[in-house]
């Protein structure tokens, strides 16, 4: 259901601008696996329609024009030509089907997020502004069964995640969700070098100096003044990045 790039209104030309430069700009800062993981946008105002990466293509040679469009209500995706991935679209689809608030969509094994990931207790603990920026924003799916490319999959990882807005996915990595891929992208930057902090500390083996709930809420309502931080970051990420691939 793809239509010419050049015909598409400048609003859903915008929007597969960024959310391809965002591909680019993870895999510049280590954060693409091989041809896997996967980021979509919703498109449409019901957030049924949405934006996906294709089957296996290199974070770094997306371009806009490249991003599939779909709808998480045809049930017939998998069975046509250039299917997206099984398990792009078990997580993707689902959660645009199930949150038609979740604009934007990443998600990533990062290193410090996937590390954290894969301890027996995962949780996201306040022990300074980063890690406090997402107090109270943390799910937990600690229910890893493989590959998740089944629909019971993506319908437990949309319970799982409910109204917050990142998902640490247990023995796997993150899902960040976002208004915007400017904001979607400033959250997965920070909860990596929030998860690299905690790791560092933990790995010390010395006892953490763990905020109160309150200083901890207090930090975490602060940040939301810092907003605009993400469009200007994200502004001067995307001014870093070399030109596409030649035939990519």
């Amino acid at each position: 259901m793809n239509a010419p790039v050049s015909s598409l209104p400048d609003a859903d030309l915008s929007l597969r601008q960024d959310l391809s430069d965002a591909f680019r700009i993870c895999h510049a800062l280590g954060w693409s696996e091989s041809v896997g993981n996967h980021f979509s946008a919703a498109v449409s105002a019901d957030g049924q329609q949405f934006l996906l990466n294709a089957c296996w293509q290199h974070f770094a040679t997306i371009a806009p024009e490249d991003l599939l469009l779909l709808d998480s209500r045809d049930k017939s995706v998998l069975d046509r030509p250039g299917a997206p991935d099984a398990s792009a679209w078990c997580v993707h689809g689902t959660l645009h089907r199930r949150l038609p608030e979740a604009r934007v969509i990443l998600h990533a094994h990062s290193p410090y997020a996937t590390a954290l990931a894969c301890l027996a207790d995962p949780a996201m603990v306040p022990i300074d502004n980063n890690t406090a920026r997402f107090h109270g924003r943390v799910a937990y799916d600690l229910a890893f069964g493989g590959i998740a490319d089944a629909e019971e999959e993506g319908e437990r990882i949309a319970d799982a995640i409910g109204d917050k807005s990142v998902l640490v996915m247990g023995n796997h990595g993150v899902t960040i969700v976002g208004e915007t891929v400017a904001d979607a992208f400033e959250d997965l930057y920070f909860f990596e070098k929030a998860a690299q902090t905690l790791i560092l500390a933990r790995s010390t083996g010395a006892p953490l100096a763990v905020l109160s709930d309150a200083v901890a809420q207090n930090t975490a309502d602060g940040w939301r003044a810092y907003r605009g931080m993400a469009e200007k970051h994200f502004a001067y990420q995307r001014s870093t990045l070399p030109p596409l691939p030649v035939g990519a």
